[in-house]
């Protein structure tokens, strides 16, 4: 496998939970204060970061009936979620920073001269303060939030459009995440894809998944790769 190293690409997408920043803290904060307003049992951090990944709806219904998959009451959905949002605005960068690796890895990125998106399924109104307030917000020519476009990953559109964007093929991207969302995003846009095994990929192995390339940190992802 390592004879196909350094991958030849030019540009290179990067998940936001879990690679870029710790965000855990913050999202359990919220659900804690939620399910405080609503009389729910609380919810301890290890739990909620088994739930990030699919947007914050789904990690709302999450939490509400403590499964992955099942549905919560409509009307109690209804209720929770603009609770949930109102308190995780309050405090969306309270704790969260990037992971070690992270700052010197976009800095080597761009001085190596790769043309850099964040792909994230979290909402808009809560990624761009989030980048901007831990200092990350300018490394990236383009930003992709999970309600910029009709689908967001696992789906590959956001990579698709991003490879537009660009003006590149699928084969010129590499998308650097940290869940199961990422390569299964990822492999239907025929794209290159490294995963950092410190993220939240629902409490599995990212070992287990279709990838690559495991990455200790975004810096080590820098020695793999070669521009295109």
């Amino acid at each position: 496998m390592q004879d196909k190293f350094p991958i030849a690409v030019k540009a290179v997408v990067i998940d936001l939970d879990g690679t870029l920043l710790h965000t855990a803290p913050d999202l359990a904060e919220a659900a804690t204060r939620m399910a405080s307003e609503l009389a729910l049992p609380p919810i301890d951090l290890d739990t909620v970061k088994s739930y990030i990944g699919n947007g914050v709806s789904r990690l709302v219904k999450r939490v509400l009936v403590r499964d992955m998959t099942a549905e919560p009451d409509a009307e109690l959905f209804s209720r929770a979620l603009p609770i949930y949002e109102k308190h995780y605005m309050d405090v969306v960068s309270a704790q969260s920073r990037p992971y070690p690796g992270v700052v010197e890895g976009l800095q080597a990125l761009k001085q190596a001269g790769y043309r850099m998106a964040c792909i994230t399924n979290k909402a808009e109104k809560f990624t761009v303060p989030l980048l901007k307030a831990t200092g990350l917000f300018d490394y990236f020519e383009m930003i992709l939030s999970g309600d910029s476009l009709p689908k967001k990953k696992p789906d590959p559109m956001p990579l698709l459009h991003a490879c537009e964007h660009f003006g590149i093929t699928p084969q010129e991207l590499l998308l650097i995440g940290d869940s199961l969302n990422d390569t299964q995003a990822a492999r239907a846009a025929k794209c290159h894809v490294f995963c950092v095994p410190y993220g939240y990929n629902r409490g599995r192995s990212v070992d287990e998944l279709d990838l690559d390339a495991v990455v200790p940190t975004l810096l080590d992802a820098v020695k793999l790769i070669k521009k295109a």
